[in-house]
């Protein structure tokens, strides 16, 4: 036993998370869909290539939603990465920006980088927020009742927002042209997507209207509800940060604080 349990220290985060997805007999996509991650993100996490995902609070939430769906011990594994002493920074040069007129450049530095700074405390307040929910399970289970009971409320949804004509779908295409954390779910409060996505990735998906959307640097995103342009410049907050419902007509207007477990 004790040469099992040191064999089994020896081995990285990332072969651990690799033998696990294998016994699970799931493929990267496929693990990937469950995570809501993209794909990259769980090759780099299995190849221990970490600088690839950007500051320490990201690759620890990555490991932690990781081997929660592969059954390992989330402890054991941040234990080793906390080992091997791989913590990286967040790359602020990642994020693009036009430079400003020639002789305004040191008047502009100061407010590009508060700009960079509260898109970047933003994206960490939500991965934060998230590093508490459980992966999609390797045996999916049916939503209790209760579950279901408080995604309808009086006959809107829990948002406050009215149900679209069951059957209605609404298509939703997001662009990346910068490192952003975006979040949809539909109408009955299932998730459609979640994750950190990188300048130049793009997502289409589609679900029952309204859909709720949170991005967390909204000048870097674009949208599309059924080949027409959203804007949501306007409805961004002062963190730089967007949380939004889109109808049916791919209206857009400002989504409704969720209300709090108890309340």
């Amino acid at each position: 036993m004790a040469t099992a349990v040191s064999g089994e220290q020896r081995c990285g985060a990332g072969a651990r998370l690799r033998a696990g997805r294998e016994n699970g007999g799931l493929s990267v996509p496929q693990a990937a869909e469950r995570l809501r991650f993209d794909a990259r993100i769980v090759e780099a996490l299995e190849a221990e290539d970490y600088a690839a995902l950007g500051a320490d609070v990201y690759v620890r939430g990555y490991l932690r939603r990781y081997a929660e769906l592969v059954g390992d011990s989330p402890e054991e594994l941040l234990g080793l990465y906390a080992r091997d002493g791989r913590v990286t920074r967040p790359d602020l040069t990642r994020i693009p920006h036009r430079e400003p007129p020639d002789g305004a450049a040191w008047l502009g530095r100061p407010a590009l980088l508060g700009l960079a700074g509260f898109a970047l405390i933003a994206l960490l307040a939500w991965i934060l927020t998230v590093q508490g929910e459980k992966p999609k399970p390797l045996a999916g289970a049916a939503p209790a009742p209760e579950a279901r009971a408080a995604a309808t409320v009086a006959g809107g949804t829990a948002d406050g927002a009215p149900v679209a004509t069951p059957g209605t779908r609404t298509q939703l295409a997001l662009k990346f042209s910068a490192l952003s954390w975006a979040e949809v779910s539909d109408a009955s409060g299932r998730l459609l997507l979640q994750g950190l996505y990188a300048g130049g990735a793009s997502r289409t998906l589609s679900g029952a209207p309204p859909l709720r959307v949170t991005v967390g640097n909204t000048p870097a995103v674009t949208l599309q509800a059924n080949g027409q342009p959203v804007p949501i410049e306007g409805l961004a907050r002062r963190d730089g940060t967007a949380h939004v419902l889109i109808d049916a007509e791919g209206h857009a207007s400002p989504a409704p604080r969720r209300l709090a477990h108890g309340d």
